[in-house]
C-alpha cells in the first residue's frame, strides 16, 4: 500500500518519539522542533570520507571516492520527517530479509560535528520504501537504527528505494534518516541518490528535477553499479547541543 511520506514542516515539528538508550530518552520534546527548524537551511553538506570500521552485521564495502577529502564542518540540512516513522525499530545494520528484492546498496559513512570531530556512539535510524515504491506500516520492513562505532562510522546494507507518488506529488527515491548524539537535538533529513543511478528503468534525473523537496546537498555518492550492487557513501555533520 503506498502513502505519503511527507508531512508540513509545522506538522512534523511537534513530533517527538520514543528512544533506544538513556541518553536519547532524557531528550526533551522541544528537540525535534530545534532540529526540524533547522530545516530552512540549504548550505551545501558535508562531503564523503572514509570509514573502514563496519557497524555490527554490516557488509563491508569499499568506499567511493570522496568529492573532497575533509569534513566541510557544514551541518548536513535538515528535511521534514513525514507521517511514516515508526520508534522502536530493530537494532541492525543489515536491513536485506528475505522478502526484500531490489537493487543492492552498501552505504556507509561517518558522524562529524560541526568541527569536524567524528562521534562515536551516534544514533542513526533509518526508513526507506521498497522497489515498489510502498512502505511497511504494519511492520518494520526496511527500518532499523544502529550506533557508530568508535571511530563516528555507520554501514548499512538495504536496497535502493523506488519513486512513488504522495501528497506533495511524485517523490524521488531517497531514504530517510534521524540521526541524534548524546544530549544533543535530533537531525531529520532524507538522503537522496544521483541523477546518473540506474534502477528499476527509472529516470533518475527527471525524478530528482520534479522532486519539490530534494536538496542536492544531501546527495549520496554512489560508485557501481557492480554486479547488481552498488557502493555508496555519506557523511553527516550534526550539532551536538540544543
Amino acid at each position: 500500500m503506498r502513502y505519503a511520506d511527507e508531512t508540513g514542516p509545522d506538522d512534523a515539528a511537534g513530533t517527538q518519539h520514543g528512544s533506544r538508550r538513556s541518553f536519547i530518552r532524557s531528550t526533551s520534546a522541544g528537540v525535534t522542533a530545534v532540529a526540524l527548524g533547522a530545516s530552512v537551511a540549504a548550505s551545501a553538506g558535508p562531503s564523503a570520507q572514509a570509514a573502514e570500521a563496519a557497524a555490527p552485521g554490516a557488509r563491508r564495502g569499499t568506499r567511493p571516492l570522496a568529492v573532497t577529502p575533509a569534513c566541510s564542518g557544514q551541518e548536513t540540512p535538515a528535511s521534514i520527517e513525514g507521517p511514516l516513522f515508526k520508534p522502536n525499530s530493530p537494532a541492525r545494520s543489515d536491513l536485506i530479509t528475505p522478502a526484500i528484492q531490489g537493487v543492492r546498496l552498501d552505504l556507509s559513512g561517518v558522524v562529524y560535528d560541526t568541527s569536524c570531530k567524528p562521534l562515536p556512539e551516534t544514533l542513526i535510524e533509518f526508513w526507506q520504501c521498497d522497489q515498489n515504491g510502498d512502505y511497511d506500516t504494519s511492520g518494520f520492513s526496511l527500518r532499523g537504527h544502529q550506533y557508530t562505532d568508535s571511530r563516528g562510522a555507520y554501514q548499512l546494507r538495504t536496497i535502493i528505494p523506488r519513486d512513488y507518488w504522495g501528497r506533495w506529488g511524485q517523490r524521488a527515491p531517497h531514504i530517510h534518516t534521524r540521526v541524534q548524539a548524546s544530549g544533543g537535538p535530533v537531525l531529520i533529513t532524507q538522503l537522496y541518490f544521483p541523477d546518473s543511478t540506474q534502477a528499476y528503468g527509472r529516470d533518475f534525473a527527471a525524478l530528482n528535477a520534479a522532486d519539490r523537496l530534494l536538496n542536492r546537498a544531501c546527495t549520496i555518492s554512489l560508485t557501481g553499479q557492480e554486479g547488481g550492487r552498488y557502493t555508496g557513501a555519506f557523511d553527516f555533520v550534526i550539532t551536538t547541543t540544543v
